[in-house]
């Protein structure tokens, strides 16, 4: 199997020998050629044709994301910003996002070659959940990989007092690599009178609000990133905050959010897959669920217990998806009613509330 071939570009030359140093010792990367400025990455280019781009934001004479725009509209590479969050750092990377990057990577401003050095499977998946946005293969790596739980290391033990019943709806998604633009389209065709929304974006923490921000500019619903206790109310979506889980839970008749703090599931916090169990627990055949884009399995098995538990559910199907593995995943474990096109999925969550 050939290696995932990455350019790096950074103005920092310790942070280009650090990334270098983690990419290649992955047995499923080899780093192709490195730049300090698109400038020289462009030369570069010429020559060698990566199959994935790590790419700063702050650069000397030409920043990243105009690189981005420049290179999406000539030579489409997936890329991966790896950027320090300075000044509107939140809402650049975003506007990367837009331009066509993959996926973030954040580094600190400080110690940033010590938390690149931390990062390793956080910086080599990126990689090759950009590198599968292209060529669709499944690569695999002989690293160390953290122990994987499940949403059982944070769901709490269930109880027995029964809960009111109730009818209300709820429509619950999830979502990674691609997920941004993914989501934007759905939440975007939303009336306001539609039920409430949760959702779950892999994102890194302080870089959710400001997507939550930009949504609720974009869309008639409102949106907001969740805070605990926020009620789940008709006409307005939650997005998980970034470094904490997201729990559907239910007090009467009334759904509500809790968030908290836990290990990574399924290596993801927040996680799917605790949003889904914590929903077929809470909601049950009220429930109403999506699974978008992204790379690897998080999200799958709450979705079957959703699917068990009554709920309608859906999945993103290969073709609009950026990658498609986590729709696959669930699709594979029997949790999906129907795949479909992202451009039908806001009307079918719709019509199945």
């Amino acid at each position: 199997m050939s290696k995932i071939k990455a350019m790096i570009v950074d103005d920092s030359a310790i942070v280009r020998q650090t990334l270098q140093e983690i990419l290649d010792a992955d047995p499923a990367i080899e780093v192709v050629a490195t730049a300090q400025d698109p400038y020289i990455a462009v030369d570069k280019l010429k020559r060698i044709v990566p199959d994935v781009i790590t790419l700063d934001v702050e650069m000397p004479r030409m920043d990243g994301v105009t690189f981005l725009k420049k290179l999406m509209s000539q030579h489409p590479i997936p890329v991966v910003i790896c950027s320090s969050l300075v000044g509107d750092g939140t809402e650049t990377l975003l506007r990367a996002l837009e331009a066509g990057a993959v996926d973030i990577i954040q580094k600190p401003t400080i110690g940033t070659r010590r938390f690149l050095e931390e990062s390793r499977i956080l910086i080599t998946d990126a990689v090759k959940a950009a590198a599968q946005v292209r060529t669709r293969k499944k690569y695999t790596s002989s690293s160390i990989v953290e122990k994987k739980l499940t949403a059982d290391a944070v769901l709490e033990k269930p109880g027995t007092r029964a809960m009111a019943e109730t009818t209300e709806k709820v429509i619950v998604i999830g979502a990674s690599t691609g997920g941004t633009e993914a989501i934007r389209e759905v939440l975007m065709a939303m009336p306001l009178g539609c039920p409430g929304i949760v959702i779950v974006q892999h994102m890194p923490e302080g870089f959710t609000r400001s997507f939550a921000q930009r949504l609720n500019n974009l869309c008639d619903i409102n949106v907001k990133e969740a805070q605990d206790g926020d009620n789940v109310l008709r006409g307005q979506a939650l997005i998980a905050p970034g470094n904490k889980h997201t729990l559907l839970k239910r007090s009467g008749a009334r759904y509500y959010v809790e968030i908290k703090d836990g290990p990574l599931v399924s290596r993801h916090r927040p996680s799917v897959d605790v949003l889904f169990r914590s929903t077929a627990r809470y909601a049950g055949k009220n429930a109403v669920a999506a699974i978008l884009t992204g790379m690897g399995d998080d999200g799958a098995e709450g979705m079957k217990e959703l699917f068990d538990a009554g709920g309608w559910t859906c999945a993103q199907d290969e073709a609009s998806s950026v990658v498609y593995g986590m729709p696959k995943e669930a699709v594979r474990h029997g949790g999906v009613h129907r795949q479909l096109s992202l451009n039908k999925i806001a009307g079918a969550l719709l019509h199945a509330s």
